[in-house]
């Protein structure tokens, strides 16, 4: 993309939609393109439209601001996709997108086959916030976008650790950090800090798991029954995954939690062995290499049969390699 800015135009209303069940990555870059938006726009109204994200990210410019219950009914005249790799991704937010006169999705997931009028996929990039970063012109560029950028960078990256942080990534974190934001007190405050209630389904989570396949796997489940019990939702078991992923000797992580009756949310984390986004694709998922989701039906042991096919597969394949 040549120009953020050109391709915006005289657009004056415009939509910003991120995935449903929000992470870091997506409340970071949905509200750091309205503040930058906010800067060099300024007869235009820029919405987000967003399932309500956690308290830890209320100190992001234009949390307040955020549209949970999805509430336009005119066609905008541009509306963005952030951080997401299929339609059904927007959740309520895909009848906005598709009614929309034009559509822009940034994205750096390698499972994204394009869903707007312009796709902008950076495949290699370690966020939608270094992607976003990397657009953004600097005379539009403040410690309130920065700030933004920086949590979606430090979510996705595992605070700079996984694979996906290249000598560009660190560059441009470099940039941000020329604006004067409180970075450390992000780093513990959101990715690291937990209540006493989310140490306790973690513990539980960590205490109740799995190893199988010879060691190279674990698993862990929490169940309605455990959610309603601790008074939890999805955004408390943030975590658990790659706490399960760091155990020694394990190859791939998945933690999984109940939406419905024999349906769980998946999440995957690989050592490197196994492409996780692979076997999530299978399942009408998608992610990165080593990181990746899906929505899987039937019990906890069907779903852990499902996937355990595909990494035993990997794994084989992968020593076969060697």
């Amino acid at each position: 993309m040549e120009s953020l800015i050109k391709e915006i135009g005289e657009a004056k209303n415009i939509g910003i939609i991120g995935h449903v069940r929000p992470d870091g990555d997506c409340v970071g870059s949905c509200l750091g393109l309205k503040a930058y938006l906010d800067n060099a726009l300024k007869d235009a109204r820029v919405r987000v439209f967003l399932e309500k994200p956690g308290e830890i990210f209320s100190y992001i410019k234009g949390y307040d601001e955020i549209d949970p219950e999805y509430q336009c009914e005119e066609a905008l005249d541009l509306c963005f996709a952030l951080d997401t790799s299929a339609m059904e991704r927007l959740g309520k937010g895909q009848d906005i997108f598709k009614n929309a006169k034009k559509t822009i999705c940034i994205d750096h997931h390698i499972s994204n086959k394009g869903l707007a009028n312009l796709d902008h996929i950076e495949a290699n990039a370690s966020s939608t916030c270094e992607i976003l970063t990397s657009l953004f012109e600097k005379q539009y560029m403040d410690k309130e976008v920065a700030t933004a950028l920086f949590t979606g960078i430090v979510h996705d990256s595992g605070v700079f650790q996984y694979d996906c942080m290249s000598k560009r990534s660190f560059e441009l974190v470099g940039e941000l950090c020329e604006y004067d934001f409180d970075r450390s007190r992000i780093i513990d405050e959101t990715f690291y800090q937990k209540t006493y209630v989310q140490n306790q389904i973690l513990g539980r989570s960590l205490l109740e798991s799995i190893l199988f396949m010879d060691g190279k796997c674990i698993a862990a489940v929490v169940d309605k029954k455990i959610m309603e019990f601790y008074n939890i939702n999805y955004e408390d078991m943030s975590g658990i995954v790659n706490q399960l992923r760091i155990t020694k000797g394990v190859e791939v992580a998945i933690f999984m939690y109940e939406l419905h009756r024999h349906e769980y949310k998946v999440s995957m984390r690989s050592n490197g062995k196994v492409d996780v986004a692979k076997i999530a694709a299978l399942f009408g998922g998608g992610g990165h290499v080593r990181a990746a989701g899906c929505t899987l039906n039937g019990t906890y042991y069907d779903v852990l049969n499902n996937l355990s096919l595909h990494i035993e597969e990997q794994l084989k394949n992968y020593s076969s390699d060697e």
